[in-house]
């Protein structure tokens, strides 16, 4: 298409342009933009997908998927139709990623428009210049993107719609499978088991106190017998080590090593990059993280400012910067920090293998446009985030920070005890931000580094005290949301669009849960991890579902067919699907308790129900007296977790808290202060804008109401989740659990009655 067609349309009265997006803020920031002589509207995600009630594949016809519309997109569907048939030009603009490109493709398929009068645009940042510069150069959907896509919920769909029932019949009903989160789950339940069988090893250290001519006073570390390193396994090489140390009766500092070394920031974030960090930094999930994210991506209002994305698009995995986006913010470095902190050159960084360059890093669209600055637009999360990504991105175009490190070898007869300090010489990068790092399974005090004095080689010292200590080494850690992330990224298990999906599902299944901020695999997850390993072991192995994510990335470059991937795939699982009915059922058995039912006199057993074990009688259904395990009923309450919440009454950090009805914010300023708040939902009021938060009633009960209660009464029994309805366009649906465990999303308003089951 010529490039004028894109432009101001000359000839009065000529149809106007339709521009279909996928979200109704997108299309509202675009709306402005776009000027009258375009029609933007919202197809409100997906419009067509594989049908609920069967498998919707034709596998003996080449794996031919039977697209069927979403239940309440009709309307919507029939509305773009009329307005296509209306427009001399359409403009498919979602997402610049697979998911995008298939949403593209099914509305150009459903509302019926001609290929020649069908574009698709894509741009990486809802800017006004970026949107205007898109639409002068579109092009044709992707269909190798689209059927890369396909593949994958045709894969999906093939594991979960065959994996579901088997679980149904061999542990119990209501369970679902899936081809990348059952190897998330394995990931748990192996870094679990790693735990278990962890044999603890004794090692010791010794720490001498030592004070010279010149202070400070600093700690050095034994390391060396004889000039080769010492291990020191035991106590009784430990007390040898000190009887020599103490028969030599002195310290000298026999060798100092200095040397300046540079220190490079991080790259702009990646998606995986900015989930780790966030979850480091600001203690937020992956779904959060995300969540955000598309917000500040969509647009904002920033006052007169009107609507404008403020960061670029947040699922990619390339570090690649605009080279305007580089100028803008070396001009922004020089004019606020001066010219030391501005390298020779922009800094160069490389992305990881199969990275697709045409997207770019995770950035803010204006370096101008500061945290402070738009802080009085964006909400406190909102806000946190953007700054991360603002810090991120701007230490990224800054000099390295230069450090003096010094160590010293201090001689006591035949051991050698060392001392590393470093002293930041020029703080460069440093000045705004230094990337978060997770903790190691065997991490001390060992590799500390302090500020070393002035001294020369030659000068005695004094020993202040000198402190043997024993240590354990440790178990790997559970993960968290910064490490299971980093995880699944190493093990290519998924792609970074996904990590927030896959965390998510796992939870919502009861396969994985969080203790103290850390993921622990059920006991469901664990028999139900068993089963699948024991009988479809290559389909939850890590090297194979990589191998797996690498052929979807061949057919979207066009190297492979993507029947050919599935038909791969089916071959093998399809055998071992005909073996199924040999698996023997995995359920937990009863356990006898040695109790009796104080209602009908029948034994008590212990249960496996949705929520984990407990006791219940052997009557039912005709007597369905229950109650928890001893044990858990009494079991102390876990610990205060550190929040980034503040007290409004003092100013103090808040603790999350659990308490007789579950979990709560409390300032940490007990008994001076006492103010509480409940845990926020993320999901805005719909009668005054406030959040909806959880509360607990009289009996007990859980319930949603809005933070700014008592002026504001609205008020929901079920747990609101921030998924527009696809229907009637409500900003938020309601969680639904029914009897069989199967979660479900429902709108709140009746009319609408739109009801949709959580993805298998």
């Amino acid at each position: 298409m010529d490039t004028k067609s894109t432009g101001t349309k000359e000839k009065a009265g000529r149809a106007k342009s339709l521009v279909i997006v996928e979200s109704p803020a997108k299309a509202k920031t675009i709306n402005k933009f776009l000027g009258s002589e375009y029609v933007v509207k919202a197809s409100v995600g997906h419009v067509r997908d594989l049908p609920s009630g069967k498998i919707g594949i034709d596998i003996e016809n080449g794996f031919a998927p039977d697209y069927v519309v979403i239940k309440g997109k009709e309307e919507v569907i029939g509305g773009l139709r009329s307005l296509a048939k209306k427009s001399d030009a359409i403009y498919l603009c979602p997402d610049p990623d697979r998911e995008g490109e298939a949403i593209a493709w099914h509305i150009a398929e459903e509302i019926g428009a001609k290929n020649d009068n069908v574009f698709r645009v894509t741009f990486n940042e809802i800017t006004k210049d970026a949107i205007l510069e898109a639409m002068k150069h579109p092009g044709r959907i992707n269909m190798d993107r689209v059927e890369a896509q396909q593949a994958r919920r045709v894969l999906d769909r093939l594991v979960g719609y065959n994996l579901s029932p088997l679980l149904w019949r061999k542990v119990r009903r209501g369970l679902s499978a899936g081809r990348v989160q059952s190897v998330a789950v394995k990931m748990v339940v192996d870094r679990e088991r790693e735990i278990t069988a962890f044999n603890a090893e004794e090692y010791w250290s010794v720490t001498a106190r030592l004070q010279g001519a010149e202070p400070p006073a600093f700690e050095a570390k034994l390391a060396k017998y004889l000039g080769r390193k010492l291990e020191l396994p035991n106590e009784e090489i430990v007390n040898g080590a000190l009887d020599g140390i103490r028969a030599a009766g002195q310290f000298v500092l026999s060798k100092i090593e200095r040397k300046e070394r540079k220190r490079n920031p991080a790259a702009p974030f990646t998606t995986s990059k900015l989930q780790q960090e966030s979850a480091r930094k600001l203690g937020f999930g992956a779904k959060k993280t995300m969540m955000l994210a598309q917000q500040l991506y969509e647009g904002v209002e920033l006052g007169t400012e009107g609507a404008v994305g403020i960061i670029t698009y947040m699922r990619t995995d390339s570090v690649r910067v605009a080279d305007e986006a580089k100028t803008e913010a070396r001009e922004f470095i020089e004019t606020k920090y001066g010219k030391p902190y501005l390298p020779q050159k922009p800094p160069v960084y490389k992305s990881g293998k199969g990275a697709q360059e045409g997207h770019e890093a995770v950035r803010p669209t204006s370096v101008m446009r500061d945290p402070d600055s738009v802080k009085p637009h964006l909400t406190r999360d909102q806000q946190k985030l953007y700054t991360l990504i603002w810090n991120r991105f701007l230490a990224s175009q800054m000099a390295p920070a230069v450090l003096d490190q010094t160590a010293f070898d201090i001689d006591s007869g035949d051991y050698t005890f060392r001392a590393a300090g470093t002293v930041v010489r020029f703080p460069g990068f440093m000045t705004i931000y230094t990337e978060g790092r997770d903790e190691a399974a065997n991490e001390d005090d060992e590799n500390k580094e302090g500020v070393l004095p002035a001294l020369s080689e030659g000068a005695k010292l004094e020993a202040l005290s000198i402190e043997p200590k024993q240590h354990f080494t440790q178990p790997p850690p559970r993960f968290t949301e910064a490490t299971i992330v980093k995880e699944l990224e190493e093990k290519g298990i998924g792609r970074p669009s996904t990590y927030a999906a896959i965390i998510s599902t796992i939870q919502d299944r009861k396969y994985v849960e969080k203790k103290e901020g850390r993921f622990a695999p059920t006991e469901l997850g664990v028999v139900v991890n068993d089963m699948l390993v024991g009988h479809f072991a290559e389909l939850i192995d890590y090297d194979f579902t990589a191998r797996m994510e690498n052929e979807l990335d061949l057919v979207e470059e066009g190297t492979m067919k993507w029947v050919d991937v599935v038909k791969d795939f089916y071959g093998p699982f399809s055998e071992k699907l005909e073996k199924a009915g040999e698996i023997k059922r995995v359920k937990p058995e009863d356990k006898e308790t040695g109790e009796v039912c104080d209602k009908c006199g029948k034994p008590m057993v212990e249960r496996w129900g949705r929520h984990g074990r407990f006791i219940a009688c052997t009557g039912y259904p005709d007597c369905k007296n229950a109650k928890p395990l001893a044990g858990e009923a009494q079991a102390a309450r876990p610990e205060p977790e550190q929040t980034d919440e503040v007290c409004d009454k003092c100013g103090k950090p808040m603790l999350l808290r659990t308490g007789k009805f579950g979990k709560f914010l409390a300032c940490s300023g007990y008994p001076d202060c006492k103010a509480t708040k409940p845990l926020k939902t993320g999901v805005q009021c719909p009668e005054d804008g406030g959040e909806l938060v959880e509360r607990r009633g009289r009996g007990g009960r859980s319930f949603y109401s809005c933070s700014n209660y008592p002026e504001c009464k609205f008020a929901v029994w079920s747990r609101p989740v921030p998924k527009p309805c696809p229907k009637c366009n409500a900003p938020f649906m309601l969680e639904r659990w029914s009897k069989d465990n199967r979660l479900s999303y429902a709108c709140r308003i009746k009319e609408c009655g739109h009801k949709e089951e959580a993805g298998v």
